[in-house]
């Protein structure tokens, strides 16, 4: 179970120096701290809406899991991360797996966002970003996706401040689905859902969560 004082990366915006800083402490171990397993909500999605040879960009990849996973599935994956110690365990991480995935050291601000790009989007548990950031994102993974192009973003709701077994401490940077719908009004939503499910993620992300789910089309 997450500790309050093991969310402060989510409670007040930070430079990408400090994230880096805060999120190398982190992953400064053996341990893979959010597993190795793919996010199940990512994994029932793309095999419903992603196909083999879709390029696809993971947003703060971390340690790998999800991008690996979709390599392995035939997709160009592209990911990045403020953490360059998550990175290097991610690369490591491929090549365990026989699989390539176009790793770059960036945060959601300093990273090309280049217009028309991608099959698809996304975005496990990004709930670093604040309000405003979160804003951009949206615009960015909007820009970025190709015509078509699908949006996959899951994250904890209000309700996860009761069970506190992974994700942000204040309520700014949860998801309800009013605001996910807002911030989606430029692109078409395909599922939006709230529901509570046990999670297994590693021991960041361990218990009983509420969460969010969307998939999205540009």
């Amino acid at each position: 179970m997450a500790s309050k004082n093991k969310q402060v990366h989510i409670d007040s915006a930070m430079s990408f120096k400090d994230a880096t800083q805060f999120w190398n402490e982190r992953f400064d171990q053996e341990e893979f701290i959010f597993g190795k397993e793919p996010n199940e909500y990512l994994v029932e999605k793309a095999r419903q809406y992603l196909k083999v040879n879709d390029k696809v960009l993971c947003i703060a990849d971390g340690e790998g899991r999800n991008g690996v996973w979709l390599a392995k599935q035939g997709m160009h994956v592209v990911g990045f991360d403020a953490s360059d110690i998550a990175l290097a365990k991610a690369k490591k991480f491929a090549q365990e797996n026989h699989v390539q995935v176009d790793y770059s050291f960036s945060d959601t601000d300093s990273f090309d966002w280049q217009v028309n790009e991608y099959d698809a989007v996304v975005g496990i548990f990004i709930q670093f970003a604040d309000p405003a950031m979160r804003e951009r994102i949206f615009r960015q993974t909007y820009q970025t996706l190709k015509p078509g192009g699908i949006f996959i973003l899951q994250g904890y709701t209000p309700k996860q401040l009761e069970y506190k077994t992974g994700g942000p401490s204040l309520i700014e940077h949860l998801y309800t689905e009013d605001l996910i719908r807002d911030l989606a009004k430029d692109f078409t939503i395909l599922e939006l859902t709230s529901y509570e499910k046990e999670l297994s993620e590693g021991p960041r992300h361990t218990g009983m969560s509420a969460i969010l789910g969307l998939v999205a089309r540009k």
